[in-house]
């Protein structure tokens, strides 16, 4: 099973950025985990805080990955182009959000991409990323 995650902007400074919000592990250290706890899954990762990068990184993988992870961060909450490009690849795609989307800023509250998404899972801090490698994993 080959799952590509893709992180989109500030998602870099994780560990540092908010630690009330997004706790003080970095996305490294998680992944390092992540990749320990399902050694049968042949993982990619990408991150850009660029909407173009993501949507190029979302089209090369869209056809070849069986499962791809999105945190889009606040592109969620404003990108028709994303949404688009999600639209357009034949690779499922599970949104994650570490926060409660809904437990924060109204604006937070819609995503302009679910609606293209195989599921939507927020709140659970990084555990999101692992709960949506699960899925990927009983689907196939």
């Amino acid at each position: 099973m080959k799952i590509q995650i893709i992180n989109g902007p500030n998602l870099n400074l994780l560990g540092k950025r908010e630690p009330e919000v997004y706790g003080s592990k970095t996305f490294d250290a998680f992944y390092d985990e992540l990749m320990k706890r399902f050694p049968q899954v042949s993982f990619g990762y990408y991150q850009s805080n660029v909407e173009g990068e993501l949507i190029n990184k979302l089209q090369e993988v869209g056809f070849s990955s069986d499962a791809i992870i999105l945190n889009a961060g606040a592109y969620t909450h404003t990108s028709i182009a994303i949404h688009d490009a999600i639209a357009s690849i034949k690779t499922p795609v599970v949104e994650v959000h570490i926060s409660n989307i809904y437990a924060r800023e109204e604006f937070r509250h819609t995503s302009l991409i679910t609606s293209k998404c195989a599921g939507l899972i927020t709140g659970f801090g990084m555990e999101g990323y692992a709960m949506a490698v699960q899925w990927a994993l009983n689907k196939s």
